[in-house]
């Protein structure tokens, strides 16, 4: 097996790409995925991208939350985090931030406070899952 990232990592969409002007819970994001054989496979990293389009005004602040049971939500500390979590301004138009995840959590989700809108700004948040415990991934 080569050593690609098309067979260690996995995109899961968390934050649909849309116009906000109200804050939202992005879609849950489970790090333990069926595999091809049936098995769990688990994801040892994780990372939050979040790409924006064009940001008219407002600011956008962009936190990670994580559960061990998929339904009580708290933020993930700040030691289990690489990088520093966006808050997206008007000077943020067409960028991609990256935020590493380094915890434990099962399930992680990405989470958008939008203050100070009024037409707001287009964004979305993808949540790449890495080094699964059984490679390569499956893409079904």
């Amino acid at each position: 097996m080569r050593r690609t990232v098309y067979n260690h990592v996995r995109a899961k969409a968390s934050l649909a790409i849309t116009a906000r002007t109200a804050a939202a819970n992005g879609t849950t994001v489970d790090r333990a995925l069926s595999g091809a054989s049936g098995t769990n496979e688990w994801f040892a990293s994780a990372m939050l991208l979040v790409h924006t389009g064009t940001i008219t005004d407002g600011t956008h602040a962009i936190t990670l939350e994580g559960s061990d049971d998929g339904s009580s939500w708290a933020a993930v500390a700040a030691a289990d985090l690489q990088g520093s979590l966006p808050t997206i301004g008007a000077s943020d138009d067409d960028k991609v931030f990256e935020v590493g995840y380094m915890g434990a959590k099962r399930y992680l989700r990405a989470v958008a406070t939008p203050s100070g809108t009024t037409t707001g700004g287009v964004y979305g948040a993808t949540i790449l899952l890495g080094f699964p415990n059984v490679p390569p991934i499956s893409r079904t």
